[in-house]
């Protein structure tokens, strides 16, 4: 990892590249905007509730703002058994509206080139579930699922965790 972020800095600082958070959900890696990132916490406890979306895990307090928490690997269906001592909660910041997405881990901050981001291939796009995939960006030997967390709700959805009270 630390040979990773030294090859980062040695990237030119221009317009070219994206920030992005990288983390894991079974054995895939994905990344979202920096920008949409609020704060990466340790898994804390969860409080459920009751008749909502099997994604939906509940909702937690954190700093006496009332968070609704998200099973990423549920929602996305990679069902894959977790170690909880490297999960994560990444809290993101969507429209206004703070929501809380467990992960299996959180791998680091990476600076990724424009030029090395793909949209995703048009099979992937035909479902309307995958709208929330922005692209495919390669890095070093791997390849990143570029996530856009605001298209990852459907609008029934949003409004079911608007109805989360928020403090």
């Amino acid at each position: 990892m630390k040979q990773l972020a030294r090859k980062q800095e040695q990237l030119p600082e221009t317009g070219e590249l994206r920030q992005v958070v990288s983390f894991v959900i079974g054995r895939e890696h994905f990344a979202v905007d920096i920008l949409m990132v609020q704060e990466i916490i340790r898994m804390c406890p969860i409080t459920p509730i009751p008749n909502s979306p099997e994604f939906i895990e509940g909702v937690f307090n954190l700093r006496g703002h009332i968070i609704p928490v998200i099973d990423l690997r549920k929602r996305l269906n990679l069902h894959t058994a977790a170690t909880e001592d490297q999960s994560r909660i990444l809290v993101v910041n969507i429209d206004e509206r703070v929501t809380g997405f467990v992960v299996d881990s959180v791998s680091e901050v990476l600076k990724i080139p424009h030029s090395s981001i793909e949209p995703p291939p048009e099979i992937v796009m035909a479902g309307l579930q995958s709208k929330y995939i922005h692209g495919v960006a390669r890095f070093e030997e791997r390849l990143l699922i570029l996530l856009d967390f605001s298209k990852i709700l459907l609008i029934e959805e949003i409004i079911k965790l608007k109805e989360v009270p928020a403090n």
